[in-house]
């Protein structure tokens, strides 16, 4: 398993790498970075504000002349040294391949720069919204995993019965509607909206609950909670528990289970000390995936709703101003730790099933 592990992690690099160079290359083609939002915000100003401040508090003064041949849209009236003072402040002055290698050095140093908008180091920013996102990532997906797992068996074990037809209506209901539709009906339902003021609808903790005992804080967080954890378990199950559904109905249709059968083992037997190892192999395999979906993307749409300011909603607003920093910032650090968990769902196969040698693969 070593030289495995060796092998991943020797991988890891250049698929790192590529994804990296691939986004930025893509960046520099799309229409309005931050030098072409700077040059509008400036515009917009007018008279009543004649300077833009950048980054470490230098200002861009606004005087007047022509700028007939620059680049950037929007630009026309500003004097040339306007254009390039800006360019300076976000680092622009610089060609492409120069600003790549820069952020690369930074990079392996952990050191994944400044916000352009913000002025704050892009670390600190992640690790501010880290809780809010992992709150939601990790208790959705447990429970997400705990509902789909044992219903997807029994409704395979009892397929075609009428529990089986009435969960696949609930199902594809799950499956039809995304998490963010079930959040608006949550917040309409429960959180004041037009009917219940049940939920609070914004934040992770109510307001001075930092004074409370820690107890106290546990059961707000909890309250608070409950609706944008619901909203994504109802958004998330129906995949899973058809997959659980279908890979064990493969499993129990084979070959080694009837003879298992034959051999006089028990129902409970054959169902868990046979078919669920060999199961449960593909449905491990998506964890990671399924992780990293929620934590990152999949709770966008839930953090804006339910005004959770976490990491979904600081790549969005990222890549809307163009926040390059910020944006490959954050790149970064979450396809870094996708590939690691990648790795670590290798080492869950082995522990499902020992049968599994990395080591054998050619």
């Amino acid at each position: 398993m070593g030289a495995y592990l060796l092998r991943r992690l020797a991988l890891l690099v250049p698929t790192l790498f590529g994804i990296i160079l691939i986004n930025f290359a893509v960046a520099q083609f799309a229409p309005g970075g931050p030098v072409e939002q700077a040059i509008q915000e400036l515009r917009g100003q007018g008279q009543t504000m004649g300077r833009l401040t950048g980054e470490g508090g230098g200002e861009v003064r606004r005087p007047t002349g022509n700028n007939e041949n620059s680049g950037y849209r929007g630009a026309r009236g500003l004097d040339p040294a306007v254009i390039r003072e800006i360019e300076r402040t976000f680092g622009f002055d610089k060609p492409a391949h120069v600003r790549f290698w820069e952020m690369l050095k930074g990079y392996l140093r952990f050191d994944l720069g400044r916000s352009l908008f913000r002025d704050r180091p892009v670390w600190d920013l992640v690790w501010e919204k880290m809780p809010v996102s992992i709150s939601l990532g990790l208790w959705s997906t447990l429970i997400i995993y705990l509902v789909s797992i044992p219903l997807g068996i029994r409704k395979a074990v009892h397929d075609g019965s009428k529990f089986d037809l009435w969960t696949s209506a609930v199902v594809l209901v799950g499956y039809a509607i995304p998490g963010f539709l079930f959040a608006v009906l949550l917040v309409v339902l429960f959180a004041g909206g037009s009917f219940f003021q049940w939920f609070p609808l914004r934040g992770l903790l109510s307001s001075g609950a930092e004074d409370w005992p820690w107890w106290q804080q546990a059961l707000d967080y909890a309250w608070h909670m409950v609706l944008p954890t619901v909203a994504l378990v109802i958004g998330g199950f129906a995949g899973l528990t058809m997959l659980t559904k279908n890979s064990f109905m493969e499993e129990i249709g084979k070959q080694y289970v009837q003879t298992a059968r034959a051999k006089g083992a028990t129902e409970h037997r054959v169902l868990y000390g046979h078919v669920f190892r060999n199961a449960m192999l593909i449905i491990i395999a998506g964890f990671p995936a399924a992780f990293i979906g929620i934590l990152f993307t999949g709770a966008l749409l839930v953090e804006i709703i339910f005004s959770l300011d976490g990491l979904g909603l600081l790549g969005f607003e990222a890549a809307i101003r163009r926040d390059y920093p910020l944006m490959f910032g954050t790149l970064y650090f979450f396809t870094l730790m996708g590939l690691l968990m990648q790795i670590v769902s290798d080492f869950t196969y082995t522990l499902v099933d020992p049968r599994i040698d990395f080591e054998g693969r050619r």
